[in-house]
């Protein structure tokens, strides 16, 4: 015999079964005890919550012959064809592919005769969304006036697609998003069925993944019951099924974005991928992760609705007390952007970095929360001791390095000779950076491109986490595969720190060299 999968084993046979509507099932049942059953429905709602289970439960009840309080019974004639599906007076239409005005004039034909058996002839129209205009229009009277003995029963994921003409006759019933308690406990008394071990915690995950679904939570289950078949289901096997990331991982990363940490950022980012985790998923997750913190941030209450793993509940709200809503909401824009990008992109990895490091530096941005960021942080140097120049020195300053008191401006030494590779190079600069890969090519761009010595190019870094990046061996050899590639010639590449505006400033900018001063070339 052939396995049947677990959503369709344990599909809900009564109003009873159903989970979560209960504002829709006791409607029904209540229509159809006391005869008041009314000739158009429209279920409507998000996938998986019981629309197309649910009009098979009304189409069974109105056709059986024993209805116990107002549930089909099961047991009657009728009941059992409509369940094999052999059923004359129950017809199913798939609008996705009968979606034409010819398959909706074959039932306006249809619907002259009365039932062969049974009180109703049921017509469940799936996806109705998707019928055509004129098919619409066909349906339309029928609609209206139709035949004591026949139902409609319309079932859509996009209700705002269907007109107004054809809402205006139905009785209309929405179907919630279905809660993770709901979900976890339905996938509880399946895997008790099933007799099948399986964590509360592994059970709560999925639950959480299936967004409100509950098809999609047993199919989930279903997946990773084949995966682990015969062990016991925990927690970690169920992350490494669906390809997704622990929770306490965000917390992690979020610590290292918030301490400007680029290499710890793009370490945590390398675990994940050598784990085999999908960077889309990371991404939904990650975006989810983030709008919990802003919720709990913006008001405690929200914080014990949140679905948050309760062992780490207590790591969550030190990062919910840490962080600002500014910065959160911040946060929140850069991963949506990476979410709408990573579907449709091949180099999915650098798109990920690249939002790091712009989570990590608020100062590559100039919109307007990126600036709130940078202010914030300028706030706390500022509580922490470090001093910043005045409104006034700022204008005396302007564009020019702040200096303490008492001390002269440092000029930058200019080379007395540039080699012609260097020269060549400097000319090149705004050309070989954009062929840079992504990571590589930000943080090079915050570099200055100077000459050291001995004639070396130099790459000159003000922040510490860029310069060990770039300093990777592969990193280098990439940059210097670019200027060979661009102006033919191998050229030695090197970085150095400059922690302050003097150290900055003892190092000339080649770009601006080679197009300001004639150029001496030494061979």
């Amino acid at each position: 015999m052939s396995y049947t999968a677990l959503y369709r084993k344990f599909r809900p046979t009564t109003f009873d079964d159903v989970k979560g509507q209960e504002h829709i099932v006791t409607t029904l049942r209540n229509q159809i005890k006391a005869g008041r059953i009314g000739h158009a429905f429209l279920f409507c709602g998000t996938r998986g919550t019981g629309k197309t289970t649910s009009a098979q439960i009304l189409a069974k009840a109105v056709n059986c012959m024993e209805p116990v309080e107002g549930n089909p019974c099961g047991e009657c004639p009728m009941c059992r064809s409509i369940a094999a599906g052999t059923s004359m007076n129950v017809i199913e239409i798939d609008a996705a592919s009968n979606n034409g005005v010819d398959s909706i004039r074959e039932i306006v034909e249809e619907v002259r005769y009365s039932p062969a058996e049974g009180k109703y002839k049921v017509y469940i129209i799936d996806e109705v969304h998707m019928l055509s205009a004129g098919a619409f229009n066909a349906l339309l009277k029928t609609l209206e006036e139709p035949p004591p003995y026949v139902i409609f029963i319309l079932a859509t994921t996009e209700v705002h697609k269907i007109p107004i003409t054809i809402l205006s006759r139905c009785q209309r019933y929405d179907f919630r998003r279905i809660a993770v308690e709901e979900i976890a406990a339905r996938l509880r008394e399946l895997t008790d069925a099933e007799q099948i071990e399986a964590e509360d915690k592994a059970l709560r995950y999925v639950a959480t993944a299936a967004d409100g679904s509950l098809r999609d939570g047993i199919s989930l289950l279903d997946q990773c019951i084949a995966f682990y078949l015969g062990q016991e289901l925990t927690y970690d096997k169920v992350l490494e099924v669906l390809g997704t990331v622990d929770v306490s991982v965000f917390g992690s990363l979020m610590r290292s974005i918030r301490g400007s940490d680029v290499s710890g950022c793009l370490a945590i980012l390398e675990e994940i991928v050598s784990r085999g985790r999908e960077l889309t998923q990371f991404t939904v997750d990650f975006t989810w992760y983030l709008r919990n913190l802003l919720l709990a941030k913006a008001s405690e209450n929200l914080a014990e609705t949140l679905e948050i793993p309760s062992d780490y509940m207590q790591e969550f709200l030190e990062e919910v007390h840490t962080n600002k809503e500014e910065t959160l909401i911040r946060y929140i824009r850069i991963v949506s952007e990476l979410t709408n990008k990573i579907r449709y992109a091949t180099q999915k990895r650098v798109l990920v970095e690249v939002a790091l490091i712009k989570l990590c530096k608020p100062q590559m941005e100039t919109v307007y929360d990126a600036l709130v960021d940078r202010v914030g942080k300028l706030e706390e140097a500022v509580e922490h001791g470090v001093m910043l120049p005045s409104s006034a020195q700022a204008e005396q300053l302007q564009g020019k390095p702040f200096l303490p008191a008492g001390s002269e401006q440092p000029s930058a030494p200019l080379p007395k000779a540039l080699s012609e590779d260097i020269a060549e190079l400097a000319r090149n600069w705004n050309r070989i950076l954009p062929k840079l890969s992504g990571a590589i090519r930000t943080v090079v761009g915050s570099a200055k491109p100077s000459v050291g010595s001995g004639n070396e190019f130099l790459l000159v870094f003000t922040e510490a986490f860029d310069r060990d990046f770039i300093n990777g061996a592969e990193h280098l050899e990439e940059i210097k595969k670019t200027i060979a590639a661009e102006i033919g010639k191998e050229v030695e590449v090197s970085t150095v720190l400059a922690a302050n505006h003097k150290e900055n400033n003892l190092y000339p900018d080649i770009t601006q060299i080679v197009t300001k001063v004639p150029i001496d070339f030494v061979d």
